[in-house]
């Protein structure tokens, strides 16, 4: 069987505020009754040292050797608390010598102990034979030539009832006080999370179309402002993340479409008019061609999906460029032979400096800038590779691509950059892909909390800067 368990926050939240102050006033209870029953009892025992050391002053013997008190100190009010007293007294041989009409005939006590009463007030609690509890004290006390014992006691039943009494007020109290704690308890978590009432109803309004609304943050300090916080993160983060996703999906929608229908196209033709063999085989090279953008394109688009996924600097590493440089171009090196291009490096400015990135990302941006610049290079040009220091932001590595094509026009500097754009020119016409490649470099350098641009002084052919944060360390240092 399940125990039961209050759905609600602020009912268990009530449960256990009152429960934890129930076992604190319940401690609270037994340590007060504690403390009251000790000081009382001292209190007693205070008391019959007082009033044993007022009757030594009121015992005598009389004529005929009978022990007897004194009578006349009930006239005086500090002394009537003596009445109650239990009192007996006894001689060496433990012979009764005196006993108080309280006791009714009872014994105060068993035979007297060894050096009882001696040196002080022995103290300890008796019980009578008709079962009364009694505070007992015992003193020796020396009067007329002759050595008594004498025990004074109080009946603990006053004490006892009077403690009953405080303990029963205590627990009458105690659920009452409980009570009105657990409804304060209740409203006071009811008002605390009001503020979260509000936020859950607003995040229900929330919708795959609305991701831009945001929670409000009444206490930006307190844990609900930081949940609140946290939650309009998630909420940003799924934002971007539903906006790529329609960005990719239009983007690919929007450039498979002519792929798509230009192969379709030739294969319609191809079927409805090729008669000859080499018809086909020129039919099957266009959609083959036109396979090899496609794919491109698709490569592109996730390439770039990937890129806006993944968080800046999530994989950061320390990258020596001038390497990096250098393998990319290794790589194109087929590419730089059928061309017969000139490659000028100029890596001084950072022989000794390296840029804390993610390597993968960094170089999918050289290799979309280097490759593009390649391209369209004219046979047998130049193209000139800087590494160094930015100038005017000593924390930046640069590395600049300058080639000798035909160039951008002044309004596509910032436009190489847009997404499938290609220029109309027919002097680029050539060499006119998918329009990617330059997005991918941005987004790349971007995610490396870089920047790339194009230099807009550069008149002949065209000069692609990128700037990358540098790194404190050494790469040599760390070998």
């Amino acid at each position: 069987m399940k125990s039961w368990r209050p759905k609600n926050v602020r009912t268990r939240l009530t449960l256990w505020y009152v429960s934890i102050l129930a076992v604190i006033l319940v401690l609270y209870v037994a340590l007060v009754f504690t403390f009251q029953y000790t000081l009382l009892a001292r209190q007693i025992y205070h008391d019959e040292i007082q009033d044993v050391e007022t009757v030594e002053g009121l015992l005598y013997f009389d004529q005929d050797g009978t022990l007897r008190l004194q009578q006349n100190y009930h006239s005086h009010p500090p002394s009537h608390l003596l009445i109650d007293r239990l009192m007996e007294v006894r001689d060496e041989a433990g012979m009764v010598l005196y006993r108080s009409d309280t006791l009714r005939g009872q014994a105060l006590g068993a035979s007297p102990l060894r050096h009882e009463g001696e040196g002080g007030f022995n103290e300890r609690i008796v019980k009578l034979s008709d079962g009364t509890k009694v505070s007992l004290i015992s003193h020796v006390h020396s009067m007329q030539g002759r050595t008594v014992l004498i025990r004074l006691g109080y009946s603990m039943s006053p004490l006892y009832d009077r403690m009953r009494q405080f303990l029963a007020l205590l627990f009458i109290a105690l659920p009452v006080a409980l009570l009105m704690a657990g409804f304060a308890g209740y409203n006071i978590a009811k008002r605390a999370l009001r503020p979260l009432e509000h936020m859950a109803a607003r995040a229900e309004q929330i919708t795959a179309h609305s991701l831009h609304d945001r929670l409000e943050i009444q206490n930006p300090d307190d844990e609900l402002g930081y949940m609140a916080r946290v939650f309009n993160q998630l909420l940003q983060r799924l934002d971007e993340a539903f906006a790529q996703l329609k960005r990719f999906t239009a983007d690919a929608a929007h450039e498979l479409r002519t792929p798509l229908a230009s192969l379709r196209t030739v294969g319609e033709i191809a079927l409805q008019e090729a008669v000859e063999p080499e018809d086909y085989r020129e039919a099957i090279g266009s959609i083959l061609e036109e396979t090899s953008r496609l794919n491109q394109t698709i490569e592109g688009l996730l390439l770039l999906a990937r890129a806006e996924a993944s968080r800046p600097a999530r994989k950061e590493q320390l990258i020596f460029l001038p390497e990096l440089v250098d393998e990319i171009l290794a790589l194109l090196g087929v590419l730089i032979e059928e061309k017969n291009l000139s490659v000028v490096e100029d890596r001084e400015g950072l022989q000794d400096r390296s840029v804390r990135a993610d390597r993968s990302l960094v170089r999918v941006a050289l290799m979309n800038v280097l490759h593009n610049a390649v391209k369209f290079s004219p046979v047998n040009s130049v193209l000139t590779v800087i590494c160094t220091v930015a100038q005017g932001f000593e924390d930046f590595a640069e590395i600049s691509v300058q080639d000798q094509g035909p160039g951008l026009a002044l309004e596509e500097h910032k436009l190489v950059f847009d997404r499938f754009f290609t220029s109309s020119r027919k002097e680029t016409a050539f060499g006119s892909g998918t329009g990617l490649g330059l997005s991918i470099a941005k987004l790349a350098v971007e995610r490396s909390n870089g920047q790339i641009f194009f230099d807009e002084t550069v008149t002949r052919g065209a000069r692609c800067v990128i700037h990358l944060p540098l790194d404190s360390i050494e790469p040599h240092a760390l070998g």
